[in-house]
């Protein structure tokens, strides 16, 4: 295995993606913009980075940026990657109680292709598993918990659909369950139209319904933009998600 960091721009992604990590000490198995995931893995010795560096929350009377977040996603053999994420929200407002500053979801992931379909250029559903621990947050949750994710994604050439079930042991130690779906436009599409809708039930206390409406530039085979925007109830409270962000693909190594 033999590193390449001769070009300039993979220098300044790495230097990107070590002034993140290190200005955060850590980590949504996530597919920019959405929440849920698809049933893709990057291939062995690249580094995909999903990073969205500044959104905004407005929930009940707290108002957050969110700066940054990062999802890394690291091939390391054929239809296995390495998942780890986490996002840093910063309470804009004064609300007693509240930390300024927390870093939350954070978690680090195993995910695998089961079955190999539309998704990786094949006929029929393409099937993944993504599982790992919850790891302790800042300023917020400082427990561990588990999560593990059933995907189903299916490609046709009017648009794709990507089907999320994911069971969860919360850090709290609740019982946790949640059902996403994403429709995308055409993938042929330079600029394709993207939706999302999910439910998740924390059996602590916790119902979230959410709904993103938003679109996918794919400036190269290596970068896609994104935008979104996001409406959700939280036990009856309404919340307002502003999402922008990019997916950056970067060759770390020659797979064999």
């Amino acid at each position: 295995m033999s590193w390449d960091t001769s070009r300039p721009n993979k220098r300044a992604a790495l230097i990107l993606v070590l002034a993140v990590m290190l200005a955060h000490p850590r980590t949504a198995n996530a597919y920019r913009p959405f929440d849920t995931t698809d049933a893709t893995v990057t291939g062995p010795g690249e580094l995909v980075v999903e990073l969205g560096p500044v959104g905004f929350l407005d929930v009940s009377d707290e108002r957050y940026l969110t700066a940054p977040s990062v999802i890394l996603n690291l091939g390391v053999f054929h239809n296995l990657e390495l998942v780890l994420q986490g996002r840093n929200f910063v309470l804009l407002n004064n609300v007693q109680g509240v930390p300024r500053d927390r870093f939350v979801d954070t978690g680090l992931f195993l995910k695998t292709i089961i079955r190999e379909g539309s998704l990786q250029n094949g006929s029929g559903p393409s099937l993944g598993l993504e599982l790992g621990p919850l790891l302790p947050t800042l300023n917020a949750e400082s427990g561990f918990g588990a999560t593990a994710i059933a995907i189903v994604s299916q490609r046709w050439s009017f648009g794709t659909v990507h089907l999320n079930a994911v069971g969860t042991l919360t850090r709290a130690h609740d019982a946790e369950v949640f059902g996403g779906l994403i429709i995308e436009g055409p993938y042929a599409w330079p600029v394709r139209p993207v939706a999302e809708v999910f439910v998740d039930r924390d059996f602590g206390g916790t119902l979230v319904y959410s709904a993103l409406a938003g679109a996918i530039w794919r400036v190269s085979s290596d970068l896609s933009l994104d935008a979104a925007l996001r409406l959700a109830s939280v036990n009856e409270t309404s919340a307002f998600e502003l999402r922008a962000g990019l997916t950056w693909t970067i060759p770390l190594w020659a797979s064999p």
